[in-house]
């Protein structure tokens, strides 16, 4: 039997024996919420009590190390360097998960329990990112159990405070190159593109979010005796937003619109499937003149995430003194970040809302990043990932949503594969997640597959 065979027949009786599914149980029972203080505790424990024993196990040295950022989350970087002469291999997650919103969830789920119902299997962070990065650790060792040795070298760092916009990380790679140093960056986060076959997407788009703030005065005022009087803060606040776009959400701001969608880009996404999202899309939103697959993956879009004035569980008969949106921009590569809100702050001067203010949310936001899609190693994992599950797998530019991918691709100048190991209606970042269960499977198997293909070939040259 080749390698291939023999590390498939070991992920496969892995999977088969229960043992994924209670792996993931104990990873989702760990209430690790990033957002909430209660999860504080939690975050250490589960690089300790989950990460340590399950690296260990696998011939990895581990270190704890702590946040560079004051009060940030603790971070494990863990190695198996085999010969200084292999290649190696810098892998990622993340063990933090969003609030459980525990109230929220259908009657007979609860987030840090894995309850299977049919396909699925769901709990608070089984999607995002716990079942990510147990794929693919226990694909390593898949071959490392089929011959004995993993046949390249690996690093692994997970990090606590993805879903806070990962505080510290940046910074704890400009410090640790050399601890971090390798020849490829392989991890796994987001959604695939359909649920049954594979994905590979090399990059991320960034994201900004930002509020739009008009305060006028102190208080509220009688409707009756000020109509007409006093402006109103939500009406100058609503026309302000509705600027931003036109009435099918094309964004109106010269420097919003992105310069990176070039012929080969559009090429690539023109061979993709229909996004499959079990969700009914909206055919007459966004970029009129680009197919659904370009507007998310190769464009940017706006959004308004939240607004309030006045007091919206009990109205008054008052004009609000002030309105509030919070608001946030997804961008690809292409896009000048530092200028994104100097130019917001241009086009509300130019339209006249000089009395809206913008407010940046301190926690900073993720840069775009993107390898070309005709890389070397695009194409060995896609060939790869093929040879293991017999269908050729999605290839995308970048992922719609955002990933500190900057800290790989840019601060350690690592090519970038993402494989991700979920699926779009999955209900991440919402109740109800899940991940399913088929889909897991494949996804070990497929990972074994690359990862022995590694062992076995070695890096692509040329």
């Amino acid at each position: 039997m080749t390698l291939q065979d023999t590390a498939r027949a070991t992920i496969e009786a892995y999977y088969d024996s229960g043992d994924f599914q209670r792996d993931l149980a104990t990873l989702v029972s760990r209430p690790t919420e990033s957002q909430d203080p209660r999860g504080k505790p939690h975050l250490h424990a589960y690089l300790k009590d989950d990460m340590v024993p399950m690296l260990e196990a696998m011939g990895f040295a581990c270190q704890f190390h702590d946040n560079p950022q004051a009060d940030g989350p603790p971070i494990l970087t863990a190695e198996r360097i085999e010969d200084p002469a292999l290649p190696t291999v810098l892998s990622y997650g993340h063990g933090d998960v969003v609030r459980a919103q525990e109230d929220q969830w259908r009657e007979g789920l609860t987030p840090f329990e894995l309850i299977e119902e049919g396909d699925r299997l769901y709990g608070r962070g089984a999607a995002d990112n716990k079942v990510q990065h147990l794929v693919n650790l226990r694909s390593m060792e898949a071959v490392i159990k089929a011959q004995g040795k993993l046949g390249f070298n690996a690093k692994v760092i997970i990090e606590m405070g993805e879903e806070t916009g990962s505080p510290g990380l940046k910074a704890f790679c400009e410090a640790n190159k050399d601890l971090l140093a390798a020849d490829v960056f392989i991890a796994s986060d987001g959604p695939r593109l359909r649920p049954s076959t594979p994905t590979i997407f090399t990059g991320s788009r960034g994201g900004i979010g930002f509020d739009l703030e008009v305060n006028l005065r102190e208080g509220a005022n009688h409707s009756g005796n000020f109509g007409g009087l006093l402006a109103d803060p939500a009406m100058i606040l609503c026309h302000a937003l509705a600027s931003i776009t036109d009435a099918r959400g094309q964004i109106r701001i010269p420097e919003w619109r992105p310069d990176s969608l070039t012929p080969r880009i559009r090429e690539v996404l023109g061979k993709l499937p229909p996004h499959d999202t079990g969700i009914d899309l909206d055919a007459d939103w966004g970029e009129e003149d680009l197919s659904p697959a370009e507007r998310v993956f190769g464009w940017n879009s706006f959004a308004i995430l939240a607004m309030t004035s006045g007091v919206p569980a009990a109205p008054l008969n008052a004009i609000a003194g002030s309105a509030r949106a919070t608001c946030q921009l997804r961008f690809v590569v292409g896009t000048e970040v530092d200028d994104i809100l100097p130019a917001l702050r241009r086009h509300l001067d130019r339209e006249g809302f000089d009395k809206v203010q913008i407010v940046e949310h301190g926690r900073g936001s993720f840069p775009a990043t993107r390898l070309d899609p005709d890389h070397l190693m695009v194409r060995f994992a896609a060939e790869a990932i093929e040879r293991a599950v017999g269908v050729a797998p999605d290839i995308l530019p970048n992922l719609g949503g955002s990933l500190p991918n900057d800290c790989f691709a840019e601060v350690l100048g690592l090519p970038t594969i993402w494989v991700p190991h979920s699926y779009a209606g999955c209900s991440q970042h919402a109740p109800n997640e899940h991940v399913l269960k088929s889909l897991s499977r494949q996804a070990l198997v497929a990972t074994t597959g690359l990862f022995a293909d590694l062992a076995d070939r070695g890096l692509p040259k040329g």
